[in-house]
């Protein structure tokens, strides 16, 4: 049966949920270093775990028959991309609704005691977002949207910039992460430095899109980031009349994403796609 839940009812409990999580790890800061895992690129904490946790008991409590996708979570049993080309974040298996978390995004800054770091949350319902909160404790900072409402930022409309001139832009990104090797690292970083007027690695990728949907960055690229990272800031940057645009699907829920204030996007993404060599 198809779900009827309002978007407004689901930003409410995404809120919620989001502000438990965040706060739990900000009031356990002295424990950024206890840590189930530390790789070469990341960091896996106790505290990713726990507040993921949070979350999904949050929602499980008021929508015990939605479905779940956690960054925390087991991914080998995920199916095969959908075709570049859909209108679609990510397809959905059925028309239930899913929540996307990602409990602790920008870890490695969180871990280091940086105050770059935020909690994410995106509602998607057949694969379109339709609800999101992205909460920063650190900074004091909630982002939110639903489908049906414009972004805010602690309860004030936001909107992207004005920029219009791609060498006056402002763009944050990541370090190059693409899976195809004939692709020379920081190809993408490089390219974006020699046409912007700034770039930008700040380390969490819904902070980073929800900059742009306030107006504070021109543009955002990631050739290899998650879903959990960005279905919440996805939704709060078209809400806040921006563009998002998913360059290509993988496997385990990889992405390509560019968004923008819908200004310089045709010029961001010539940039990229020709760095990536397509």
């Amino acid at each position: 049966m198809p779900d009827t839940t309002s978007p407004a009812d689901l930003l409410a409990c995404a809120t919620a949920a989001a502000r438990l999580a965040g706060d739990h790890a900000l009031a356990n800061i002295h424990r950024r270093q206890d840590a189930n895992a530390i790789t070469h690129h990341d960091v896996k904490l106790k505290l990713d775990v726990e507040c993921q946790a949070i979350v999904e008991s949050a929602v499980r409590a008021t929508f015990p028959d939605h479905d779940i996708l956690g960054e925390e979570d087991d991914h080998g049993h995920v199916a095969p991309p959908p075709a570049d080309g859909s209108d679609l974040l990510w397809p959905t298996p059925s028309d239930n609704t899913l929540w996307v978390i990602d409990p602790i995004d920008g870890t490695v800054n969180f871990s280091h005691g940086l105050p770059l770091w935020c909690c994410s949350i995106g509602v998607l319902h057949n694969g379109r977002p339709i609800a999101g909160v992205v909460y920063a404790p650190a900074l004091g900072e909630l982002y939110a949207a639903t489908c049906e409402s414009p972004a805010t930022r602690n309860g004030e409309p936001i909107h992207v910039s004005n920029t219009s001139a791609i060498r006056e832009a402002l763009v944050v990104t990541g370090v190059d992460r693409h899976k195809d090797k004939r692709v020379p690292p920081l190809s993408v970083f490089n390219a974006i430095a020699e046409h912007v007027q700034r770039p930008r690695i700040m380390g969490s990728a819904a902070l980073d899109m929800c900059n742009v949907a306030a107006g504070r960055a021109d543009g955002y690229v990631e050739t290899g980031i998650f879903l959990w990272d960005v279905a919440a800031a996805a939704l709060i940057v078209r809400q806040a009349g921006g563009q998002v645009e998913t360059l290509q699907r993988e496997p385990g829920f990889r992405l390509q994403c560019i968004a923008t204030n819908g200004k310089i996007h045709a010029d961001l993404k010539s940039i990229v796609l020709n760095a990536l060599g397509r």
